[in-house]
């Protein structure tokens, strides 16, 4: 299949195919359609936006209030984040075409932290079917709800805005902000546990209302990197897919897949196990360090073949470039030396005159 239409293929003639096999503005008519589309199409994206902020106000605004008054709260909250924000600044650092501008970068962020709501929404929508299904409701709303949509909001907030910016120049950046939205719904989500939890024990009497919200943000910083493994993942192929646009569906697809799969898989995992056996309480750090650490290093394979490539083609590239322009320089050098050499010999009427046989001829005479 061609991207072509028959009579734009066959003609050979230079013939004009406007309005008829091809199409570009010309008219006030075209301009105002490729206007209006472009306008539509703004729209769109700035009413998901505020559509999440009002989701995300009424759902989870006053949790995030209270994490603002209370210090210690907030502060107990962030830290709990930290592991996955130096999951992405590894991730960051990977990118050897151009590293990403910041204001791209935070905008990604705050796109996941709202776009959480959506999620946050289905989850709690949904989650009632499933529990009624005996042993494997669990199971299955882990994997047809909770990780399709959380990684699909994730996702989104890379695809609304720095997608479409041209920053966005190489595949391995679809990682990088994959990464960073990941950051950003582990961020809102730890908050909401911690804040649960210390609205819990403080409701339940206990006098150490932080310590509880402490634990929690102890486990939930085991839980963040995670969100970014997967997101990672899915905007590692997100990147591939902007510039394959012939397999475009495909390859997000493809992305998707992949980190819902993790996704579901970790939730499912940390959810019945516990259930099932009787377990010291360190086996969730060591299930957590080998899970993740298992698709962490493959991500970084995956990363490390695309620098390995990226020096072998364009750092080849760039030391062809240099050697080119050393030779003209060196070229340069030598035409510079001769001339200087020709120089050397002085005015041409100060040159010794080469003898011709007159002149030895009087020579001899003068001898004899």
């Amino acid at each position: 299949m061609t991207n072509s239409d028959p009579v734009e293929e066959s003609a050979g003639d230079g013939r004009d195919l406007y309005d008829i096999a091809t199409w570009e503005p010309r008219t006030v008519l075209d301009r105002t359609a490729v206007k209006l589309h472009s306008a539509l199409a703004g729209a769109a994206r700035i009413s998901v936006v505020l559509l999440a902020a009002v989701v995300f106000l009424a759902q989870v605004g006053g949790v995030v209030w209270l994490a603002s008054q209370r210090a210690t709260l907030g502060a107990v909250a962030l830290l709990s984040a930290v592991p996955a924000f130096l999951f992405v600044a590894f991730v960051w650092r990977q990118d050897v075409v151009e590293k990403e501008p910041i204001d791209t970068l935070a905008v990604t962020f705050v796109l996941s932290v709202l776009f959480a709501s959506f999620a946050a929404t289905a989850n709690t929508l949904l989650q009632g079917r499933f529990q009624s299904i005996p042993l494997i409701g669990m199971a299955l709303f882990f994997f047809i709800v909770v990780a399709p949509v959380e990684e699909a909001v994730k996702w989104l907030a890379v695809r609304l805005h720095a997608y479409r910016q041209p920053e966005f120049d190489a595949v391995i950046d679809g990682a990088v902000y994959g990464a960073v939205a990941g950051l950003g719904f582990a961020t809102i989500e730890n908050t909401l546990y911690v804040v649960q939890g210390f609205l819990r024990a403080q409701e339940a009497g206990a006098s150490q209302a932080i310590g509880a919200a402490l634990g929690t943000a102890t486990s939930r910083a085991l839980a963040g990197p995670g969100h970014v493994i997967y997101s990672a993942w899915a905007g590692y192929y997100l990147g591939l897919a902007k510039f394959n646009r012939e397999h475009r569906g495909p390859l997000v697809v493809k992305g998707l897949l992949i980190a819902a799969l993790l996704h579901g898989a970790y939730n499912t995992t940390v959810t019945y196990v516990p259930a099932l056996f009787s377990l010291p309480n360190w086996w969730y750090l060591v299930f957590v360090v080998a899970f993740d650490g298992t698709f962490f290093y493959l991500l970084y394979r995956k990363l490390a073949r695309y620098r390995d490539n990226y020096a072998d083609t364009v750092g080849e590239e760039a030391d062809s470039d240099d050697a080119a322009d050393g030779s003209t320089a060196a070229t340069a050098d030598g035409i510079e030396s001769d001339e200087v050499s020709v120089d050397d010999r002085g005015p041409v009427w100060d040159a010794p005159e080469s003898s011709t046989a007159e002149d030895a001829d009087e020579d001899a005479d003068r001898e004899q």
